[in-house]
């Protein structure tokens, strides 16, 4: 772990006249800022950092955990505390090739509740379940998808993300892969089903476009909003209803311009039930494009480029953010990002949203 001191007052954005609304400006209006630094850096894993996930602890915000992959064939689920440093006891090694992890909470299994996080293993296509905050394995061994697909690389287990429906409870695991069809079936959608002797999983439908690019592994859901937003690497990010019986439209295809190359990890950021940000990596320049979570006044699909935010990660992969205030380190929320140096770096809300952003009051 390591602590960043003299935090550098952010260099406000210039934005010239050319824009659209008050709140949106092109790609070309923008002018990078000064890059932005972390507050603390997590301590290193062994070989490849990917993904990370944020659990917040109810009962004090102050014991909340962020969850991270170390993408390897001997990888693992790495357990940090909100100043980066690991928490051996309760670090998961042994998986294989673990690329992106989520957090929910509130799993019914029998007359429990149970928060958990999900990770996928590439290399047996498999999801790993393990209860918070303790990361005891739920289902030994894991549950393998896709298994009737056999085309290449189409079982390369890669992006998940959890949707709860709170107006029913049910959750849903949203997975992809490091390659797929292109017929609008790309993404997979399976209801967890939990009960007193462990989960299941049940396939709800197989959903989302993929342009046959590169891949898809970035996924986000906005549970409130009731919307999963995917990464179509070097296209755009691609937005559907996250509830199954409303259909396998595509709402959105947007950031579709001003990315250098890849399209990386999104993460959302509640100012309330409905508004907030969309934060989108843009990976070959340690940079993050921000989109309006609630829309446009006109349409809530229309998400219009609001600002660029320049950090001090490598080669950000996934990110994930909380508006939560979790301790005096972190009273407007937090933003982990991976750092293409075996690294997490932790950053304030406040000091990524400078004079521009919001933040959760």
């Amino acid at each position: 772990m390591r602590k960043i001191y003299g935090l550098p007052f952010l260099i406000p954005f210039l934005i010239c006249s050319c824009q659209k609304s008050p709140n949106t400006v092109t790609e070309e209006a923008v002018e990078v800022p000064q890059k932005v630094k972390p507050l603390f850096v997590t301590d290193s894993v062994i070989y490849d950092t990917d993904d990370p996930a944020i659990w917040i602890n109810s009962e004090d915000p102050s014991q909340s955990l962020i969850i991270g992959t170390d993408k390897d064939a001997d990888g693992a689920l790495y357990v940090f505390d909100l100043e980066g440093k690991k928490i051996d006891s309760l670090t998961v090694k042994g998986l294989q090739r673990p690329n992106n992890v989520d957090v929910s909470y509130g799993l019914k299994m029998g007359d429990t509740l149970v928060d958990f996080a999900v990770t996928g293993e590439r290399m047996t296509s498999k999801l790993r379940f393990y209860s918070l905050p303790d990361m005891k394995e739920i289902q030994v061994g894991g549950l393998e998808i896709y298994k009737e697909e056999t085309g290449k690389m189409f079982r390369d287990l890669m992006g998940v993300a959890i949707y709860h429906d709170k107006s029913n409870g049910k959750h849903y695991v949203i997975a992809g892969r490091k390659s797929g069809p292109t017929d609008g079936t790309y993404l997979w959608q399976y209801e967890i089903i939990g009960s007193e002797s462990g989960i299941k999983l049940d396939l709800v439908r197989k959903f989302g476009n993929y342009s046959g690019k590169k891949e898809i592994e970035a996924i986000a859901v906005d549970n409130e909003l009731g919307y999963i937003y995917y990464s179509d690497e070097g296209v755009g990010v691609r937005k559907y209803h996250a509830d199954p019986s409303k259909g396998n439209e595509q709402l959105a295809l947007f950031a579709t311009e001003g990315f250098t190359q890849d399209h990386e990890g999104i993460s959302i950021y509640k100012l309330d039930e409905k508004t907030g940000y969309i934060l989108v990596s843009d990976q070959e320049v340690n940079q993050f494009h921000v989109f309006p979570r609630e829309g446009a006044p006109s349409d809530p699909h229309q998400h219009e480029l609001i600002t660029i935010i320049k950090t001090s990660t490598v080669s950000s992969d996934g990110s994930e953010v909380t508006s939560m205030p979790l301790n005096s380190n972190f009273t407007k929320g937090m933003f982990v990002a991976m750092s293409d140096d075996k690294t997490f770096q932790l950053y304030r809300w406040e000091d990524l949203a400078g004079t521009i952003l919001k933040s959760k009051k």
